[in-house]
Protein backbone atom coordinates (compact mmCIF):
# COMPACT_ATOMS: atom_id res chain seq x y z
CA UNK A 1 0.00 0.00 0.00
CA UNK A 2 1.54 3.48 -1.23
CA UNK A 3 1.81 6.18 1.22
CA UNK A 4 0.51 9.73 0.00
CA UNK A 5 3.40 12.25 -0.07
CA UNK A 6 2.57 15.74 0.22
CA UNK A 7 4.77 18.95 -0.81
CA UNK A 8 4.99 22.33 0.50
CA UNK A 9 5.33 25.76 -1.28
CA UNK A 10 6.94 28.87 1.10
CA UNK A 11 4.24 31.50 1.83
CA UNK A 12 3.62 34.55 -0.04
CA UNK A 13 3.89 37.81 0.85
CA UNK A 14 0.25 39.35 3.07
CA UNK A 15 -1.56 41.62 1.80
CA UNK A 16 -4.14 43.72 3.77
CA UNK A 17 -8.20 43.36 3.15
CA UNK A 18 -10.15 45.92 4.49
CA UNK A 19 -13.81 46.18 5.00
CA UNK A 20 -15.10 49.65 5.11
CA UNK A 21 -19.06 50.46 5.64
CA UNK A 22 -18.45 54.17 4.20
CA UNK A 23 -19.47 53.92 0.63
CA UNK A 24 -16.97 56.04 -1.29
CA UNK A 25 -17.50 59.18 -2.56
CA UNK A 26 -17.56 60.52 -6.36
CA UNK A 27 -15.69 63.50 -6.85
CA UNK A 28 -17.16 65.25 -10.13
CA UNK A 29 -14.75 68.06 -11.47
CA UNK A 30 -15.95 70.40 -14.51
CA UNK A 31 -14.45 72.13 -17.32
CA UNK A 32 -15.06 75.12 -18.14
CA UNK A 33 -16.47 77.09 -14.95
CA UNK A 34 -17.93 79.35 -17.08
CA UNK A 35 -19.26 79.13 -20.51
CA UNK A 36 -19.50 80.62 -23.87
CA UNK A 37 -22.77 80.27 -25.20
CA UNK A 38 -22.53 76.93 -27.60
CA UNK A 39 -19.13 75.77 -26.24
CA UNK A 40 -18.85 72.11 -24.77
CA UNK A 41 -18.74 71.13 -21.31
CA UNK A 42 -16.51 68.47 -20.40
CA UNK A 43 -17.14 66.43 -16.60
CA UNK A 44 -14.86 63.87 -15.29
CA UNK A 45 -15.74 61.89 -12.56
CA UNK A 46 -13.32 60.30 -10.11
CA UNK A 47 -12.89 57.90 -7.55
CA UNK A 48 -10.81 58.02 -4.20
CA UNK A 49 -9.17 54.58 -4.90
CA UNK A 50 -9.86 53.72 -8.79
CA UNK A 51 -9.71 49.84 -9.59
CA UNK A 52 -10.98 48.51 -13.04
CA UNK A 53 -14.66 47.56 -13.76
CA UNK A 54 -16.31 50.61 -12.12
CA UNK A 55 -19.49 51.82 -14.20
CA UNK A 56 -20.36 55.60 -14.32
CA UNK A 57 -23.40 57.29 -14.15
CA UNK A 58 -24.12 61.08 -15.33
CA UNK A 59 -27.09 63.01 -13.78
CA UNK A 60 -28.26 66.66 -14.33
CA UNK A 61 -29.56 68.54 -11.04
CA UNK A 62 -33.07 70.04 -11.46
CA UNK A 63 -33.82 72.50 -8.71
CA UNK A 64 -36.48 70.92 -6.16
CA UNK A 65 -38.18 73.89 -4.56
CA UNK A 66 -40.13 71.39 -2.29
CA UNK A 67 -36.86 69.99 -0.86
CA UNK A 68 -35.13 73.10 -1.31
CA UNK A 69 -32.70 70.85 -2.84
CA UNK A 70 -32.03 69.03 -6.70
CA UNK A 71 -33.65 65.58 -8.29
CA UNK A 72 -32.03 64.37 -10.52
CA UNK A 73 -32.03 62.96 -14.13
CA UNK A 74 -29.90 61.01 -16.25
CA UNK A 75 -28.18 62.47 -19.27
CA UNK A 76 -28.74 61.24 -22.56
CA UNK A 77 -26.74 58.42 -23.23
CA UNK A 78 -25.46 58.85 -19.11
CA UNK A 79 -26.65 55.73 -17.59
CA UNK A 80 -23.74 52.98 -17.54
CA UNK A 81 -20.44 54.30 -19.37
CA UNK A 82 -17.21 53.03 -19.07
CA UNK A 83 -15.19 56.61 -19.82
CA UNK A 84 -14.66 58.45 -16.25
CA UNK A 85 -15.94 61.91 -18.76
CA UNK A 86 -18.73 62.99 -20.08
CA UNK A 87 -19.08 65.71 -23.05
CA UNK A 88 -21.96 67.79 -23.33
CA UNK A 89 -22.59 70.00 -26.20
CA UNK A 90 -24.04 73.04 -27.21
CA UNK A 91 -24.87 73.97 -23.51
CA UNK A 92 -25.95 78.06 -23.60
CA UNK A 93 -27.55 78.61 -19.88
CA UNK A 94 -26.25 78.08 -16.25
CA UNK A 95 -26.44 74.39 -14.89
CA UNK A 96 -25.56 71.65 -12.19
CA UNK A 97 -24.55 68.06 -12.48
CA UNK A 98 -23.56 65.08 -10.01
CA UNK A 99 -22.33 61.53 -10.75
CA UNK A 100 -21.74 58.08 -9.32
CA UNK A 101 -20.05 54.46 -10.03
CA UNK A 102 -21.40 51.09 -9.34
CA UNK A 103 -19.89 47.76 -10.06
CA UNK A 104 -20.54 44.12 -9.49
CA UNK A 105 -23.51 41.84 -10.10
CA UNK A 106 -26.02 42.85 -8.85
CA UNK A 107 -24.13 46.38 -8.90
CA UNK A 108 -23.25 48.22 -6.39
CA UNK A 109 -23.10 51.80 -6.31
CA UNK A 110 -21.53 54.61 -4.46
CA UNK A 111 -22.71 57.91 -2.71
CA UNK A 112 -23.75 60.96 -5.34
CA UNK A 113 -20.88 63.04 -5.94
CA UNK A 114 -20.96 67.06 -4.38
CA UNK A 115 -22.95 69.27 -6.85
CA UNK A 116 -20.64 70.97 -9.30
CA UNK A 117 -21.95 73.68 -11.91
CA UNK A 118 -20.82 75.63 -14.67
CA UNK A 119 -22.33 79.23 -15.69
CA UNK A 120 -23.42 81.11 -17.79
CA UNK A 121 -23.92 85.10 -18.07
CA UNK A 122 -26.22 84.82 -21.10
CA UNK A 123 -28.96 87.22 -19.91
CA UNK A 124 -31.07 85.80 -22.69
CA UNK A 125 -32.02 82.51 -21.22
CA UNK A 126 -35.58 82.19 -19.36
CA UNK A 127 -34.50 83.30 -16.00
CA UNK A 128 -32.26 86.01 -15.22
CA UNK A 129 -31.35 88.33 -12.37
CA UNK A 130 -30.03 91.95 -12.09
CA UNK A 131 -27.98 93.47 -9.06
CA UNK A 132 -28.04 96.99 -7.61
CA UNK A 133 -26.08 98.88 -7.59
CA UNK A 134 -24.77 97.28 -10.71
CA UNK A 135 -21.27 96.85 -10.02
CA UNK A 136 -19.27 93.80 -9.47
CA UNK A 137 -17.36 94.87 -6.66
CA UNK A 138 -18.93 96.32 -3.17
CA UNK A 139 -17.43 97.21 0.48
CA UNK A 140 -18.39 94.97 3.13
CA UNK A 141 -21.74 96.37 4.97
CA UNK A 142 -23.18 97.45 1.81
CA UNK A 143 -27.35 96.72 1.05
CA UNK A 144 -27.26 94.91 -2.40
CA UNK A 145 -30.27 93.87 -4.18
CA UNK A 146 -30.16 90.48 -6.30
CA UNK A 147 -33.52 90.02 -8.17
CA UNK A 148 -34.54 87.64 -10.35
CA UNK A 149 -36.38 87.99 -13.87
CA UNK A 150 -38.62 85.59 -15.43
CA UNK A 151 -42.42 84.10 -15.96
CA UNK A 152 -42.02 82.33 -12.54
CA UNK A 153 -43.94 82.97 -9.29
CA UNK A 154 -41.17 81.28 -6.94
CA UNK A 155 -37.45 81.68 -7.05
CA UNK A 156 -34.81 80.97 -4.53
CA UNK A 157 -31.22 82.41 -4.72
CA UNK A 158 -28.03 80.28 -4.74
CA UNK A 159 -24.45 81.21 -4.06
CA UNK A 160 -21.28 79.10 -4.56
CA UNK A 161 -18.43 80.63 -2.60
CA UNK A 162 -14.54 80.72 -2.69
CA UNK A 163 -14.66 77.97 -0.65
CA UNK A 164 -16.29 75.58 -3.01
CA UNK A 165 -19.33 75.49 -0.59
CA UNK A 166 -23.34 75.70 -2.20
CA UNK A 167 -25.96 78.02 0.18
CA UNK A 168 -29.15 79.33 -0.06
CA UNK A 169 -29.46 82.85 0.17
CA UNK A 170 -32.49 84.58 1.87
CA UNK A 171 -34.93 82.07 3.20
CA UNK A 172 -37.79 84.90 2.90
CA UNK A 173 -37.44 86.80 -0.31
CA UNK A 174 -39.68 90.26 -0.68
CA UNK A 175 -41.48 88.74 -3.96
CA UNK A 176 -38.66 88.14 -6.45
CA UNK A 177 -35.89 90.43 -4.83
CA UNK A 178 -33.06 89.10 -2.29
CA UNK A 179 -31.40 91.99 0.12
CA UNK A 180 -28.15 91.25 1.63
CA UNK A 181 -25.85 92.98 3.74
CA UNK A 182 -22.46 91.80 2.63
CA UNK A 183 -19.36 90.73 4.29
CA UNK A 184 -16.71 88.94 2.91
CA UNK A 185 -18.10 85.34 3.09
CA UNK A 186 -20.46 87.51 0.69
CA UNK A 187 -17.83 86.76 -2.46
CA UNK A 188 -19.17 83.96 -4.48
CA UNK A 189 -20.98 83.18 -8.22
CA UNK A 190 -24.71 83.82 -7.44
CA UNK A 191 -27.78 82.85 -9.62
CA UNK A 192 -31.21 82.52 -9.52
CA UNK A 193 -33.44 78.82 -9.54
CA UNK A 194 -36.99 79.14 -10.21
CA UNK A 195 -39.70 76.84 -8.74
CA UNK A 196 -40.22 75.01 -12.32
CA UNK A 197 -36.38 73.82 -12.22
CA UNK A 198 -34.93 77.06 -14.40
CA UNK A 199 -31.80 78.60 -14.30
CA UNK A 200 -30.93 81.80 -14.33
CA UNK A 201 -27.68 83.52 -15.56
CA UNK A 202 -25.09 84.00 -13.04
CA UNK A 203 -23.32 86.90 -11.86
CA UNK A 204 -19.70 87.38 -9.93
CA UNK A 205 -20.53 89.55 -6.93
CA UNK A 206 -16.54 90.54 -4.85
CA UNK A 207 -16.67 91.88 -1.34
CA UNK A 208 -13.57 94.38 -0.69
CA UNK A 209 -12.59 93.78 2.76
CA UNK A 210 -10.31 96.51 3.27
CA UNK A 211 -12.18 99.27 4.60
CA UNK A 212 -9.71 101.54 3.11
CA UNK A 213 -8.81 100.56 0.28
CA UNK A 214 -10.89 101.07 -3.27
CA UNK A 215 -13.09 99.41 -5.14
CA UNK A 216 -13.31 98.94 -8.98
CA UNK A 217 -16.46 99.95 -10.73
CA UNK A 218 -17.52 97.87 -13.66
CA UNK A 219 -20.46 95.98 -15.24
CA UNK A 220 -21.49 92.99 -13.13
CA UNK A 221 -23.02 91.41 -17.01
CA UNK A 222 -21.75 91.28 -20.10
CA UNK A 223 -21.03 94.19 -22.58
CA UNK A 224 -21.96 93.93 -26.21
CA UNK A 225 -19.50 94.73 -29.06
CA UNK A 226 -19.63 98.05 -30.55
CA UNK A 227 -21.20 99.55 -26.91
CA UNK A 228 -19.50 102.21 -24.75
CA UNK A 229 -18.35 101.10 -21.28
CA UNK A 230 -16.49 103.06 -18.43
CA UNK A 231 -14.74 101.84 -15.65
CA UNK A 232 -13.98 103.93 -12.43
CA UNK A 233 -12.47 103.63 -9.21
CA UNK A 234 -14.29 104.28 -5.61
CA UNK A 235 -13.36 104.60 -2.18
CA UNK A 236 -16.24 104.05 0.47
CA UNK A 237 -15.39 107.95 1.54
CA UNK A 238 -15.24 109.35 -1.77
CA UNK A 239 -16.66 108.40 -4.88
CA UNK A 240 -15.31 109.96 -7.77
CA UNK A 241 -11.21 110.11 -7.63
CA UNK A 242 -8.52 111.04 -9.82
CA UNK A 243 -5.36 110.16 -10.83
CA UNK A 244 -6.29 106.46 -11.20
CA UNK A 245 -4.06 103.92 -12.62
CA UNK A 246 -6.48 101.40 -14.68
CA UNK A 247 -5.02 97.26 -15.38
CA UNK A 248 -5.98 95.39 -18.24
CA UNK A 249 -4.88 91.72 -17.12
CA UNK A 250 -2.07 93.20 -15.20
CA UNK A 251 -0.72 95.35 -17.83
CA UNK A 252 -1.17 99.12 -17.32
CA UNK A 253 -3.05 100.84 -19.94
CA UNK A 254 -3.88 104.05 -18.26
CA UNK A 255 -2.00 106.95 -15.83
CA UNK A 256 -3.21 110.20 -16.28
CA UNK A 257 -5.49 112.90 -14.18
CA UNK A 258 -8.86 111.13 -15.25
CA UNK A 259 -10.61 109.24 -13.19
CA UNK A 260 -12.35 106.98 -15.07
CA UNK A 261 -11.86 104.26 -18.22
CA UNK A 262 -13.58 105.15 -20.85
CA UNK A 263 -14.07 102.17 -23.82
CA UNK A 264 -15.99 103.91 -26.55
CA UNK A 265 -16.73 100.56 -28.84
CA UNK A 266 -15.93 97.45 -26.93
CA UNK A 267 -14.07 94.65 -28.72
CA UNK A 268 -13.45 90.92 -28.11
CA UNK A 269 -9.72 92.02 -26.99
CA UNK A 270 -11.40 94.20 -24.02
CA UNK A 271 -12.53 90.99 -22.48
CA UNK A 272 -10.02 90.01 -19.22
CA UNK A 273 -9.25 90.90 -15.48
CA UNK A 274 -9.59 94.83 -14.67
CA UNK A 275 -8.28 96.35 -11.36
CA UNK A 276 -7.49 100.13 -10.17
CA UNK A 277 -4.72 101.37 -8.56
CA UNK A 278 -5.18 104.71 -6.05
CA UNK A 279 -2.65 106.32 -3.67
CA UNK A 280 -0.72 102.94 -3.68
CA UNK A 281 -4.01 100.75 -2.75
CA UNK A 282 -5.14 98.07 -5.33
CA UNK A 283 -8.19 97.25 -5.91
CA UNK A 284 -9.27 93.24 -6.41
CA UNK A 285 -9.70 92.55 -10.27
CA UNK A 286 -12.71 91.56 -11.65
CA UNK A 287 -13.66 89.73 -15.45
CA UNK A 288 -15.24 92.30 -17.85
CA UNK A 289 -17.39 89.48 -20.43
CA UNK A 290 -17.78 90.60 -24.12
CA UNK A 291 -20.65 89.26 -25.95
CA UNK A 292 -21.03 89.56 -29.75
CA UNK A 293 -23.45 92.18 -31.27
CA UNK A 294 -27.24 91.09 -31.44
CA UNK A 295 -27.80 90.91 -35.03
CA UNK A 296 -31.94 91.05 -34.63
CA UNK A 297 -31.56 94.39 -32.82
CA UNK A 298 -29.18 96.28 -35.07
CA UNK A 299 -30.17 99.50 -36.32
CA UNK A 300 -28.64 98.21 -39.43
CA UNK A 301 -30.42 95.36 -40.10
CA UNK A 302 -33.99 96.94 -39.09
CA UNK A 303 -33.09 99.60 -42.11
CA UNK A 304 -32.34 96.60 -44.25
CA UNK A 305 -35.55 94.85 -43.10
CA UNK A 306 -37.40 97.47 -43.91
CA UNK A 307 -35.84 98.19 -47.09
CA UNK A 308 -37.04 94.83 -48.53
CA UNK A 309 -40.40 94.95 -46.75
CA UNK A 310 -40.79 98.60 -48.97
CA UNK A 311 -39.75 96.65 -51.87
CA UNK A 312 -41.70 93.81 -51.81
CA UNK A 313 -44.93 95.82 -51.84
CA UNK A 314 -43.98 97.96 -54.39
CA UNK A 315 -43.14 94.08 -56.80
CA UNK A 316 -46.31 93.37 -55.43
CA UNK A 317 -48.22 96.31 -56.57
CA UNK A 318 -46.49 96.45 -59.94
CA UNK A 319 -47.90 92.35 -60.12
CA UNK A 320 -51.11 93.23 -59.23
CA UNK A 321 -51.37 95.96 -61.85
CA UNK A 322 -50.31 94.25 -64.88
CA UNK A 323 -52.15 91.18 -64.06
CA UNK A 324 -55.40 94.25 -63.93
CA UNK A 325 -53.52 94.90 -67.61
CA UNK A 326 -53.63 91.86 -68.76
CA UNK A 327 -57.41 90.51 -67.44
CA UNK A 328 -57.84 93.84 -69.69
CA UNK A 329 -55.96 92.95 -72.53
CA UNK A 330 -57.38 89.15 -72.74
CA UNK A 331 -60.61 91.10 -72.79
CA UNK A 332 -60.16 93.21 -75.69
CA UNK A 333 -58.62 90.61 -77.48
CA UNK A 334 -62.03 88.25 -77.56
CA UNK A 335 -63.61 91.21 -78.96
CA UNK A 336 -61.18 91.46 -81.86
CA UNK A 337 -61.48 87.69 -82.27
CA UNK A 338 -65.04 88.44 -82.96
CA UNK A 339 -64.47 91.00 -85.44
CA UNK A 340 -62.25 88.97 -86.97
CA UNK A 341 -64.36 86.17 -88.33
CA UNK A 342 -64.89 85.48 -92.23
CA UNK A 343 -67.64 87.79 -92.26
CA UNK A 344 -65.19 90.85 -91.27
CA UNK A 345 -62.24 90.82 -93.49
CA UNK A 346 -61.83 93.82 -93.94
CA UNK A 347 -60.58 94.53 -90.16
CA UNK A 348 -57.31 93.88 -90.79
CA UNK A 349 -56.60 97.15 -90.95
CA UNK A 350 -57.83 98.35 -87.07
CA UNK A 351 -54.56 98.58 -84.65
CA UNK A 352 -54.32 98.69 -81.05
CA UNK A 353 -55.36 102.12 -80.53
CA UNK A 354 -59.59 101.21 -81.36
CA UNK A 355 -60.09 99.98 -77.91
CA UNK A 356 -62.24 103.10 -77.10
CA UNK A 357 -64.29 102.25 -80.34
CA UNK A 358 -65.64 99.03 -79.05
CA UNK A 359 -66.28 100.32 -75.89
CA UNK A 360 -68.45 102.94 -78.01
CA UNK A 361 -70.03 100.37 -79.66
CA UNK A 362 -72.59 99.21 -77.06
CA UNK A 363 -74.02 102.74 -77.49
CA UNK A 364 -75.33 102.85 -81.12
CA UNK A 365 -74.23 104.72 -84.55
CA UNK A 366 -73.82 107.89 -82.31
CA UNK A 367 -71.53 106.80 -80.54
CA UNK A 368 -69.65 104.70 -82.85
CA UNK A 369 -68.84 107.50 -84.88
CA UNK A 370 -67.78 109.35 -82.27
CA UNK A 371 -65.51 106.81 -81.04
CA UNK A 372 -63.67 106.73 -84.30
CA UNK A 373 -62.87 110.81 -84.19
CA UNK A 374 -60.70 109.72 -81.60
CA UNK A 375 -58.45 107.45 -83.35
CA UNK A 376 -54.83 108.83 -84.41
CA UNK A 377 -54.15 108.34 -87.91
CA UNK A 378 -50.84 107.38 -87.32
CA UNK A 379 -50.25 105.59 -91.69
CA UNK A 380 -51.76 108.57 -93.26
CA UNK A 381 -55.68 108.95 -94.45
CA UNK A 382 -56.21 105.61 -96.25
CA UNK A 383 -55.86 104.03 -92.87
CA UNK A 384 -58.33 106.34 -91.07
CA UNK A 385 -60.97 105.19 -94.09
CA UNK A 386 -60.00 101.52 -93.13
CA UNK A 387 -61.18 101.86 -89.59
CA UNK A 388 -64.50 103.48 -90.85
CA UNK A 389 -65.18 100.85 -92.70
CA UNK A 390 -64.96 98.41 -90.59
CA UNK A 391 -66.81 100.03 -87.83
CA UNK A 392 -69.79 99.84 -90.38
CA UNK A 393 -69.43 96.08 -90.56
CA UNK A 394 -68.76 95.42 -87.37
CA UNK A 395 -72.32 97.33 -86.77
CA UNK A 396 -73.52 94.90 -88.87
CA UNK A 397 -72.53 92.22 -87.59
CA UNK A 398 -73.27 92.90 -84.43
CA UNK A 399 -76.80 94.14 -85.34
CA UNK A 400 -77.62 90.69 -87.38
CA UNK A 401 -76.36 88.51 -83.87
CA UNK A 402 -79.12 90.18 -81.73
CA UNK A 403 -81.56 87.76 -83.53
CA UNK A 404 -79.62 84.05 -82.45
CA UNK A 405 -80.22 82.33 -79.71
CA UNK A 406 -78.03 82.27 -76.56
CA UNK A 407 -76.63 79.02 -77.53
CA UNK A 408 -75.43 80.64 -81.12
CA UNK A 409 -74.34 84.35 -79.51
CA UNK A 410 -70.60 85.03 -78.92
CA UNK A 411 -71.57 87.06 -75.91
CA UNK A 412 -72.56 84.89 -72.43
CA UNK A 413 -73.55 85.94 -69.45
CA UNK A 414 -72.13 84.27 -66.45
CA UNK A 415 -74.09 83.96 -63.15
CA UNK A 416 -71.96 86.64 -61.56
CA UNK A 417 -73.11 89.03 -63.91
CA UNK A 418 -69.94 88.96 -66.10
CA UNK A 419 -69.62 89.33 -69.52
CA UNK A 420 -67.89 86.51 -71.74
CA UNK A 421 -66.83 86.11 -74.70
CA UNK A 422 -67.40 82.56 -76.95
CA UNK A 423 -67.12 80.65 -73.49
CA UNK A 424 -64.02 82.66 -72.31
CA UNK A 425 -64.51 84.30 -69.01
CA UNK A 426 -62.70 88.05 -68.52
CA UNK A 427 -59.44 87.48 -67.27
CA UNK A 428 -55.88 85.78 -67.84
CA UNK A 429 -55.95 82.08 -69.60
CA UNK A 430 -53.32 80.13 -68.62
Amino acid sequence: MKSSQHETTEWSDSVTLTVSDNEPCPVLTVSPSWLSPGASVTLNCEVEHPSAGWIFYWYKAVPDRSEKSYSYELLPDGSGTAQDSYIIHGQTHTAGYVCRVGRGYPEYHTYYSKHKFFWSADVHSAASLTVSPDRVQHFTFDSVSVTCKGDFTEWRVRKFSEDGQLYSVCTKMTGSTCNIYTSKSDTAVYWCESGSGEFSSAVNITVQNDGNGPILVSPVHPVTEGASVSLSCSLRTQKILSNVFFYHNDKLIQNDTRGELKISAVSKSDEGFYKCQYSGRESAQSWMSVKGADSSSSPVWLMVGLVCGVSLIIILLLLLYRCRQSKYSCFTRSIQSESHSPGSSTNHGVNQDETHVYDSLQHGTDDVYESVTQVKNRNGADEYENVTSSLNDFKDLRTKREHDTPEQSAVYYNEDGRRRYRGVSEGCTS
